[in-house]
C-alpha cells in the first residue's frame, strides 16, 4: 500500500435530539463552516414535520434509509476497455451518498412553490418516507444501471 489509512473521526451525537445521524446532515449542509445556520435550517425543516403531527427522528431515519443505495457502479479498465462495475455499497458511503442526494434534491425544489429551505427540505423528507422525489429518482436510477450491467459482476474483485 502507498499510503497509510486514514483515520475515522468520531462523531458526537447532536445535544437536541442525541443522534449522529443528526450531526451527520448538519455536517454536510454546512457552508462556508456556518454550522449554527445549517442547525437551524434542518431544525426548522424538523418543526415544520412535527407541526403536520409527526414524529420527527423515525421519519429523518426512514428517509435516509429510503434514498440510501444498495448498489453502484464502479468502472474497472479490463484489457483496454472500460466496464462499469456494479459493486454493493459500503455503509458509510451509503449513508452518505443518501444525505448529499436528500440535499441536492432539496435544493432542485421550485422556490415558487416553497418559500425557505426548511420549507423543501421537509418536503424532500416527507417524499423520501413515502419513496417519491428527486432523492429516491437518482436511488432507483443508479440500480438500474447497476442491474443493466450485470453481465460485468464476474470482473469484481
Amino acid at each position: 500500500m502507498r499510503h497509510k489509512r486514514v483515520q475515522k473521526r468520531k462523531i458526537e451525537a447532536d445535544k437536541k435530539y442525541k443522534n449522529v445521524l443528526v450531526t451527520k446532515f448538519v455536517n454536510y449542509l454546512m457552508r462556508d463552516g456556518k454550522k449554527t445556520v445549517a442547525r437551524n435550517v434542518l431544525y426548522n425543516a424538523f418543526e415544520i414535520l412535527r407541526s403536520k403531527n409527526q414524529d420527527i427522528i423515525p421519519i429523518f431515519e426512514k428517509a435516509i434509509q429510503n434514498v440510501a443505495p444498495r448498489q453502484e457502479v464502479r468502472p474497472r479498465r479490463v484489457g483496454g476497455a472500460s466496464y462499469q462495475i456494479p459493486v454493493e455499497v459500503r455503509t458509510d458511503r451509503r449513508m452518505s451518498l443518501a444525505i448529499r442526494w436528500l440535499i441536492i434534491a432539496a435544493h432542485k425544489r421550485s422556490s415558487r412553490e416553497y418559500r425557505t429551505f426548511s420549507e423543501k427540505l421537509a418536503a424532500e423528507f416527507m417524499d423520501a418516507v413515502e419513496n417519491k422525489g428527486e432523492a429516491i429518482r437518482k436511488r432507483d436510477m443508479m440500480y438500474r444501471t447497476a442491474q443493466a450491467n450485470r453481465a460485468f459482476a464476474h470482473f469484481r474483485w
